[in-house]
């Protein structure tokens, strides 16, 4: 308590003030506390309301996962809020997934970043029924140095610094007048440089030839960004996205002899867009035509073939994965389930004004995002779409996938469904399997391989708009002119599962790709 002082004499009445009593105190806190917690609340509601605008599929509670008969996807990722999964969680709400995590009992896992090393535990676990999006070793194929200097067709020549300087000054001797460039794992700081200007002893890093004379559309260089999809590496067999890509332009115009302003020949996350481009607005912005369809009408309405540029495309995708399965099957020996793992990459080619096709690069986990250009959102939507029907993660029976009984599956593909060549395994020829004629028929086959076939037919049925690429489609005529012997250096999964497609072109065209 405080008391006012007053001097003697003075006239002035005293007062007294008292402070702030204990219960007071109690109040204040008491207030201040729940207002934080009004705050904390307000905060969480926003979260889950964006959360839910923006992808209509909220974090399921474990005990909703675990009572639910629909299928559970976990999504992997660092900074979630910032909504560059989006479409994917989108995706798979449509299709009738729920969100769980790592405790739930999920049936696919989305991991946005490799996660062989951080999720070992879970996906060492793995039942056979659960699906992950990658695949152990796709760094083989989607590592900058060892993609650039593996000496695959369609690749532009490269050396890995600094133990093949020996190497690259011999080539530069050769070709004196060559262009390079010097990149590193990480893709950032790419420069067109003379070869007096390239650092030979920086380490981690490569030096690739600069392709020179690229094909322009009103001045400017671009790439295509073709979306791929493996289900399997032993035996083989990859998907592409056949009727979509993503086609990006440099942000300033070319100029052949200025390499100073990087925006002239590198495509960068601020690259122009397809529908700003003059020369395409008719196809892509009136016609309302894809990606794909407007860039070939464009080379067509040019005099070029645009079948040239897709036959290249699918040949150099062929190649990668054939020169990389050796890695990608080493690396799948510790994992029992051998079926339980996909990958959806993004392979990115430049064209020479010849309409060469050049492979620069490999995306494991490319962009999805459309914040940046919004009328990419059907792009990224229909690819993801393809990539979960082909694998057959989007499916008609919308339950979990542990929960498809034996009669629903048999519904989908029987033994039946996968027989080919029935004059053959029906006359004395095949009487016994010792004739490689009779390999595919039905008392030839082991249970290991009818599953691996009923797989293969399986995504043949649910491959929305992919397209075969491994492996390689044909024509019927191609398919009955064969020459087995070629296949005979192949691992035996691999023999049988191309004689399989072929003999199934034969009996129906729509299988030839």
């Amino acid at each position: 308590m405080y008391i006012m002082y007053s001097p003697p004499g003075s006239t002035t009445k005293h007062h007294r003030s008292r402070g702030v009593s204990t219960k007071s105190l109690y109040i204040i806190v008491i207030a201040l506390l729940m207002g934080i917690l009004v705050t904390l609340w307000n905060v969480y509601q926003l979260r889950w309301l964006h959360e839910k605008h923006s992808t209509g599929m909220p974090e399921a509670v474990s005990s909703n996962v675990k009572d639910s008969d629909k299928p559970v996807v976990w999504v992997h990722a660092k900074r979630m809020e910032t909504g560059y999964l989006d479409h994917v969680l989108a995706v798979f709400n449509r299709i009738g997934y729920v969100r769980g995590g790592q405790e739930s009992d999920w049936d696919v896992l989305w991991a946005h970043d490799y996660p062989f090393t951080q999720l070992s535990m879970a996906i060492g676990n793995m039942k056979p029924h659960q699906k992950v999006n990658h695949f152990p070793g796709t760094g083989y194929v989607t590592n900058k140095v060892y993609l650039a200097t593996s000496d695959i067709k369609y690749i532009p020549i490269a050396f890995q610094m600094p133990k093949q300087q020996a190497e690259f000054q011999k080539e530069v001797e050769r070709s004196p007048d060559r262009l390079w460039v010097q990149k590193s794992s990480s893709h950032r700081g790419i420069k067109v440089k003379s070869t007096k200007e390239l650092n030979l002893n920086a380490k981690d890093t490569f030096i690739q030839e600069y392709i020179q004379k690229p094909f322009l559309i009103d001045g400017r260089k671009f790439d295509l960004g073709l979306y791929v999809i493996t289900t399997s590496v032993d035996p083989l067999r990859v998907y592409m996205v056949d009727d979509e890509m993503l086609v990006r332009f440099c942000p300033k115009d070319y100029y052949p002899t200025n390499f100073e302003d990087v925006d002239k020949y590198v495509v960068g996350d601020d690259y122009t867009p397809m529908w700003e481009m003059p020369s395409l607005k008719k196809w892509f912005v009136e016609g309302k035509y894809s990606f794909k369809e407007s860039l070939y009408a464009y080379f067509r309405s040019v005099g070029k073939d645009s079948g040239w540029v897709e036959d290249q495309i699918y040949e150099a995708v062929k190649g990668v994965f054939m020169n990389k399965q050796p890695q990608l099957k080493t690396a799948l020996e510790k994992y029992p389930h051998k079926n339980v793992f996909f990958e959806m990459m993004r392979f990115d080619f430049v064209l020479d004004e010849d309409l060469n096709v050049y492979l620069m690069e490999v995306n494991m986990s490319p962009n999805l995002s459309s914040s940046h250009f919004t009328p990419n959102k059907y792009l990224y939507e229909h690819v993801i779409f393809n990539t979960l029907s082909v694998v057959g993660v989007a499916r008609s029976f919308p339950t979990s996938l542990k929960s498809v009984s034996n009669d629903a599956f048999i519904m989908a593909v029987s033994e039946r469904d996968i027989q080919v060549k029935a004059d053959e395994c029906g006359s004395d020829l095949c009487k016994t399997c010792e004739n490689q004629d009779c390999k595919l028929c039905n008392k030839c086959l082991i249970p290991a391989q009818r599953e691996l076939l009923k797989a293969a037919y399986l995504e043949h049925k649910n491959r929305a708009t992919t397209r075969r690429v491994y492996p390689e489609p044909m024509t019927q005529e191609t398919a009955e002119a064969y020459d087995d012997s070629l296949d005979e250096e192949l691992d035996e999964n691999d023999q049988l599962m191309r004689a399989w497609f072929r003999a199934k072109c034969i009996e129906d065209a729509s299988w030839c790709r």
